[in-house]
């Protein structure tokens, strides 16, 4: 039986695990830690639940199409449920938007903020259905062959749909006129953790996915997901082995033969998949390649807050907005520092989980983006860009809040680096900044190696629930060219 060793259980390798072993091949999954699941993660403490991973879920038919590769149904192994709404955004001066799922009440809330950008909202949705249209068969759901993904006949005819020319910010200021809705929808370039000043605006592809297709939460919390697809390779014989840090892959000239793990021992391959961070699979993992040095994506700062008190003006996403939001880009990308006057993301699961706190409390995920690790000694500051985020909370109206805190853990930069392997603590690898951000990300094939591939976030599609599962099926698609097996017909339809 022909075997494929994948390197790393986070999204992206237990894809590629359930894929390939459908297929009749032989599968051994190394993930350094003592559970699956990569970035997408849990922390219980003191009562209190975290997700500390992606949470939000989009694009379910992923998923669903992921399950029926393996003979199982979605509604048989998660209860997923809409959020609505999505997410509530606040603004300094108290204003106060609630994106709702129902499409008259959203268009209720933003003629509320200004009447003209209802036509605004709109047109900006068909502008951003075009760019779905014209991308996401030929480049999100196709593995990346580097140029010759660039040159593909139908991206190279309708290049002028995705708007490359212009940046999130110039796409949004053409379609809305009120500035808090140009700060929400500027917003989405950080879901791959990059500034809408210099994001492409290919990448308004984003919050047309989220509203027209929706915005989901998996019963009992996001990390289920991780869980459940575990559960079901384990069940299908997928050969799991927590605990096993995989140090090196074995190479005999451009072919991989093996990995090399920790403890000295070694398992033969005939394909190595790598779920590992993609610049540190290539800087540190497979040797005579090297990662390339693009700019990166940002990374977070984080604090798990468990609170005595119910703050009734909390959804379950909410979004605190910072007053410059142009400032707060700057800071972290140009000047490598961590804003003075940060947007602050809190998801507060209890909305849909109450027993992710104890009775009449509320466990808080609060997430600040903050620059990758180089210009902040983190050990120093990050005790008092704690306290700096909880001020600008009871400003925001959690009035209290830091006397309500009885349990608190958090995360810095230096702390997701170490953890995640990720470079300087890029939560999504290169940044998406320029022309052609979107092909320079590092390619599902490593260049010049026909039985390695790269999987993950920070490899193509890019971050996110379904693109990093989508990454997953490429590389095991990869996999199965490689070794002669037929892909299995698609379940259903894309669209």
């Amino acid at each position: 039986m022909q075997h494929v060793v994948i390197v790393g259980g986070g999204l992206g390798g237990l894809a590629a695990a359930l894929r390939l072993r459908a297929a009749g091949v032989a599968v051994t999954l190394c993930e350094k830690n003592n559970a699956l699941g990569g970035k997408m993660a849990q922390v219980v403490h003191n009562g209190f639940r975290f997700d500390t991973g992606p949470s939000l879920f989009t694009m379910p038919w992923v998923v669903e199409e992921l399950l029926a590769s393996v003979g199982r149904e979605l509604a048989n192994e998660l209860t997923i449920k809409p959020v609505d709404p999505t997410c509530r955004y606040q603004w300094p001066d108290g204003t106060r938007l609630d994106a709702w799922s129902d499409l008259p009440k959203l268009l209720s809330e933003i003629e509320r903020l200004e009447p003209s950008d209802v036509a605004g909202f709109l047109g900006f949705m068909a502008f951003s259905a075009q760019i779905y249209q014209a991308a996401a068969e030929p480049f999100l759901l196709e593995p990346f062959k580097g140029l010759r993904t660039m040159l593909q006949p139908r991206l190279l005819r309708d290049v002028w749909k995705i708007a490359p020319l212009k940046t999130v910010d110039q796409a949004v200021r053409q379609y809305f006129k009120h500035p808090y809705l140009r700060q929400l929808f500027n917003r989405y370039a950080t879901y791959n953790g990059s500034s809408p000043y210099r994001s492409p605006a290919t990448f308004c592809i984003i919050p047309y996915v989220e509203i027209a297709q929706g915005g989901w939460y998996i019963d009992g919390g996001m990390y289920q997901l991780a869980a459940t697809l575990g559960r079901i390779a384990g069940e299908i014989g997928v050969d799991i082995q927590l605990n096993s840090t995989v140090t090196e892959v074995l190479l005999t000239g451009k072919t991989a033969t093996g990995v090399r793990l920790a403890d000295g021992r070694t398992i033969n391959a005939d394909y190595v998949i790598v779920n590992a961070d993609a610049l540190y699979a290539l800087d540190q993992l497979i040797p005579t390649t090297k990662a390339p040095n693009h700019e990166l994506a940002c990374s977070g700062f984080v604090l798990m807050l468990g609170v005595n008190r119910d703050y009734a003006q909390l959804q379950h996403h909410n979004i605190f907005f910072s007053g410059d939001y142009a400032a707060e880009f700057r800071a972290i990308f140009a000047h490598g520092v961590p804003a003075v006057d940060p947007t602050i993301y809190i998801a507060a699961t209890c909305r849909a989980n109450p027993e992710h706190a104890p009775a009449g409390m509320m466990n808080l995920f609060v997430l600040v983006n903050a620059p990758v690790t180089g210009r902040v000694n983190w050990q120093r500051e990050a005790a008092a860009y704690r306290d700096l985020v909880v001020r600008r909370l009871e400003q925001h109206g959690l009035v209290g809040l830091n006397e309500a805190i009885i349990s608190e853990t958090m995360l810095t930069p230096a702390d997701l680096a170490s953890m995640t392997n990720a470079r300087r603590g890029s939560l999504y690898g290169p940044a998406s900044h320029g022309l052609q951000a979107a092909f320079l990300r590092p390619a599902n094939q490593p260049a010049g190696f026909d039985n390695v591939a790269l999987v993950g976030g920070a490899t193509h599609p890019g971050g996110g629930i379904p693109l990093v599962l989508l990454s997953g099926k490429a590389g095991a698609r990869w996999a199965m060219q490689r070794l002669g097996l037929a892909e299995k017909p698609k379940h259903g339809t894309i669209f």
